[in-house]
């Protein structure tokens, strides 16, 4: 594999990466709006926010089966259009029914989408050798932080959803259409071709559970921040509708930060110090939020909550294709099932946990789990899964 193609592979991963990071936040800073135009109930609303994540774990098991026969990049090359397609949905509709369709198609296009993209990126990092994973990361963090601000404008000039979604619509499928023409994979260095992804490769879930937990905690504290953020602050702290739109920005632009400079933290520390450093300052975010007076001590919780949380989701896909170098797509498809279990706890309980007893302590539950990530931050293994740092191996592939 030449130089050239890896780098066009990791650009045009990383546009792919910042397609879905708009096209997720134009999704969830609207849940008001949603909620609104289609009069879905407060009780109701968490199962629209629950199927999501169910079907788009059942889609990435599914994944798994699929890449045994088929590369990932074909995988996503088709899967990340139909997800654009299904947010135009969400926006089209006029029953609640239309909703519901489109979310399940939603949902089942990003389960694939999500274990693709990530498939890639683990086998592009173990390609140049070093930590790159972050800055893929960082990308759908950069598309957040756009995605966002467009629903920001759509609320303060009150537009509908559809004319929120379509001009997005309208410029991303394209763009990943063409990006996708690019799409590279790097190969398992030194692994036997007989533990080729796919191939029968074992992957025993005894070793991959510290992850997988590890993986759950960060994103029942991230559905917390993109399906409570724009409703907590709103109805708890008494930010406006406008005001509403931005703890998911601001989230997303600490993310956007932290995982800029992220992959340079593993190269010098490891990756165990960075993700036990990152969960003590998500917990820390968290407490704030609880607490907070006003909307303003708000966005200061949902800052430290990026910088905090930005760099565990990455560190744990790449562990995990570190820990199984010949059978890293099929590691990868199931511990991108625990990305929807986080998903599936986090939102209804945080929303149960709102109604029978407050928000604010809510808060509190998505803090203590994200805190119990120092009990398995030694599964991302110090030494043998540090990058650069005397750790690095011949840079010949290093080529960005």
């Amino acid at each position: 594999m030449t130089d050239a193609r890896l780098r066009y592979g990791r650009a045009s991963l990383a546009l792919s990466f910042l397609v879905q990071g708009v096209t997720f936040a134009l999704l969830v800073t609207r849940i008001p709006a949603i909620q609104d135009r289609y009069g879905i109930s407060d009780g109701l609303l968490p199962v629209f926010l629950a199927a999501v994540p169910v079907l788009a774990g059942v889609a990435s098991v599914a994944t798994e089966k699929v890449v045994a026969r088929v590369r990932p990049g074909i995988v996503l090359r088709w899967a990340q259009p139909v997800v654009l397609l299904a947010l135009l949905g969400v926006g089209a509709g006029s029953e609640v029914w239309h909703v519901a369709v489109a979310l399940g198609l939603f949902g089942l296009a990003v389960g694939a989408l999500d274990a693709s993209m990530n498939m890639m990126g683990v086998s592009l990092q173990r390609a140049y050798g070093r930590s790159i994973m972050l800055g893929f990361h960082a990308a759908y963090s950069l598309g957040g932080i756009a995605g966002a601000s467009m629903a920001w404008a759509g609320a303060h000039w009150d537009l509908s959803l559809l004319v929120s979604y379509l001009p997005a619509v309208v410029v991303l499928l394209p763009a990943a259409l063409i990006g996708s023409r690019w799409y590279t994979e790097g190969k398992a260095g030194g692994a036997p071709p007989a533990a080729d992804p796919g191939h029968g490769a074992s992957v025993p879930f005894r070793l991959l559970l510290p992850l997988c937990l590890v993986m759950a905690f960060a994103y029942i504290g991230d559905s917390t921040v993109s399906n409570w953020s724009a409703k907590y602050l709103q109805d708890v702290l008494g930010g406006s509708e406008q005001l509403a739109t931005l703890p998911y920005n601001v989230y997303m632009v600490t993310t956007l930060l932290g995982r800029a400079v992220g992959d340079l933290g593993v190269r010098r520390f490891g990756a165990v110090s960075v993700v036990r450093g990152g969960s003590v300052l998500a917990a820390a975010g968290f407490a704030v939020v609880a607490v907070a007076p006003g909307a303003w001590w708000g966005m200061l919780g949902f800052t430290l909550l990026g910088l905090g949380l930005c760099v565990i989701v990455p560190q744990t896909f790449a562990a995990a294709g570190r820990m199984f170098p010949g059978a890293s797509d099929v590691a990868v498809a199931r511990l991108n099932v625990f990305n929807y279990v986080g998903f599936l706890v986090g939102s209804p309980l945080v929303g149960a946990l709102g109604d029978a007893w407050s928000y604010r302590g809510a808060m509190l539950v998505p803090m203590v789990l994200v805190l119990a990530t120092l009990v398995y931050a030694r599964s991302f293994g110090a030494e043998p899964d540090r990058y650069g740092g005397g750790h690095e191996r011949a840079r010949a592939a290093d080529v960005g």
